[in-house]
């Protein structure tokens, strides 16, 4: 059952973390099109920001590669 709560909480984290604020895009998203875009003028603050509303997804990622590794043991 621990598998299936840590999902739960990826989930969770992704959708409130790692996307606030929502309006007028997620935080997250614009930290990311600034990235790609270059990175032109982003400072050390811009970046561990990315990382905190990064972080979900990584760790949902993480969850997702465990299960799949566990099942294809």
């Amino acid at each position: 059952m621990k598998p299936l709560k840590d999902l739960r909480i990826a989930i969770l984290l992704c959708l409130t973390l790692g996307l606030a604020p929502f309006y007028p895009e997620p935080h997250v998203w614009g930290k990311l099109k600034w990235v790609f875009g270059g990175a032109h003028g982003m400072e050390i603050k811009d970046w561990f920001d990315l990382l905190m509303h990064g972080f979900p997804f990584l760790f949902l990622l993480w969850i997702i590669a465990l299960k799949l590794l566990k099942e294809a043991s």
